[in-house]
């Protein structure tokens, strides 16, 4: 079976090395990587060249670049990866031994971990580790080439919370999924909290859209599972506080992201009535 790695990518030299050629060193054998880049103004596309199948531009943001990816590649399962990841050697093998074994799975969660620099990052270890097994947060990332293609791909229309709607849709499809036990090691690098909220405001408004759609929003913000080994916390209790404080950032910036993309939604329609108010006239 032929894997094709397909890799969205924007100014991340720092990181697509590694990705990259974490890819290569898979004890799978048939293998493609395929990067699709959004314009990259660093040296991101002159490193994936070097180590990738196929290279391409496709824009404006991630979701239609894995659509593009997913297009352009040739193996009879799709794996979506990010730039800032880096695979276990073994990643391939067990989502090939997982399909063949169960021929009636359709999609497969590689669970995650991470590493960084610095105290913060230090923090999202922690949370992440807590993660690993609660199907609130995480999502497939490997699939059947039928499978991705007759859901329809990812939505273009959102630019975060892009994989709790495919995962919806998956399901929604009647699509079994299954999990490997090998690991995707995800680089956080260093992270800020001014940083964090920004990213977050800014996701903060496809955020609130897929919450709009779907109405499920609770279940996805509350992440239980961060409560549910008492034991671990209690063993790092300084990285539990960060922990919980950097929670705390991210909901106010994801908030404050929703509320931005209200306003917004409002001003275009009071706009919009306005227009049609003196059309009318």
């Amino acid at each position: 079976m032929k894997i094709s790695f397909v890799v969205p990518t924007y100014n991340n030299e720092r990181t697509i090395q590694a990705c990259l050629a974490s890819l290569r060193q898979q004890t799978h054998p048939d293998i493609e990587i395929v990067v699709v880049d959004n314009s990259s103004s660093d040296r991101t596309c002159s490193i994936a060249v070097l180590l990738a199948d196929i290279v391409a531009q496709q824009g404006p943001e991630r979701c239609a670049q894995r659509n593009h990816g997913t297009l352009l590649s040739t193996g009879e399962i799709v794996v979506f990866i990010d730039s800032d990841m880096v695979l276990e050697p073994g990643v391939a093998t067990a989502i090939v031994s997982a399909f063949v074994a169960e021929p009636h799975l359709g999609a497969l969660v590689i669970p995650e971990h991470s590493f960084g620099e610095g105290f913060w990052a230090s923090c999202k270890v922690l949370e992440k580790s807590l993660y690993v097994g609660d199907s609130s947060v995480e999502a497939p990332r490997a699939f059947r080439r039928d499978v991705i293609e007759s859901v329809g791909g990812w939505d273009e229309t959102l630019t975060a919370a892009e994989d709790w709607d495919l995962r919806d849709r998956t399901r929604a499809a009647g699509v079994h999924v299954g999990r490997i036990d090998s690991f995707i090691w995800h680089d956080e690098g260093k992270l800020r909290m001014r940083g964090t909220y920004g990213k977050k405001r800014y996701y903060g408004r496809w955020v609130g859209e897929y919450f709009s759609r779907t109405g499920s929003g609770s279940s996805h913000l509350a992440r239980t599972s961060l409560f549910s080994h008492p034991t671990r916390l209690a063993r790092h209790p300084v990285l539990t506080t960060g922990m919980l404080t950097m929670k705390s950032v991210e909901a106010a910036g994801l908030f404050a992201g929703m509320r931005d993309a209200r306003k917004l939604a409002q001003a275009s329609a009071s706009a919009h009535n306005e227009s049609t108010t003196r059309s009318a006239a």
